[in-house]
């Protein structure tokens, strides 16, 4: 129950960090990215300062935990075992930032704004899970998997 409560609560903290620090805020994303809007003025750096302030939290939190021994609230870390970049992870990468640039809602604030921005989250929402399911419909193809 602690482990259920643990991840609730995280998971209302990222909600809320999202939605206060705009990232939840397509219009405000979209900004960020228009590097052409540099020379005219228009451009949005705010959100570079959201992922500096997540950095300078989450590096050290990272060293920090690759010391402990085990977690508080389970039996071993998760790491993630794959390391190598390979053709496979380029190509989710560039999926992913086209979708990003296009729509302007990462994962993570799709399901911080279900609630708040109706039919354009929804309709994100909907192509996230079809890729999902995409993927796991290919991943496992020999073809597929050579990097």
């Amino acid at each position: 129950m602690l482990r259920l409560f643990s991840a609730l609560l995280a998971g209302f903290a990222l909600g809320a960090g999202l939605v206060l620090s705009g990232m939840a805020n397509p219009q405000k994303v979209l900004a960020f990215l228009d590097l052409a809007a540099i020379a005219s003025g228009g451009w949005d750096p705010s959100l570079a300062l959201v992922m500096a302030g997540a950095l300078a939290v989450a590096v050290p939190g990272f060293a920090w935990l690759r010391r402990l021994e085990k977690p508080a609230l389970a039996d071993s870390f998760a790491w993630p075992q794959a390391t190598r970049i390979d053709r496979p992870l380029i190509a989710g990468s560039a999926i992913f930032g086209l979708g990003w640039g296009l729509a302007g809602i990462c994962p993570g604030p799709a399901l911080a704004i279900l609630g708040l921005d109706g039919y354009q989250a929804l309709v994100f929402f909907a192509a996230m899970l079809g890729g999902m399911a995409l993927h796991r419909l290919t991943a496992n193809r020999p073809a597929l998997r050579q990097g």
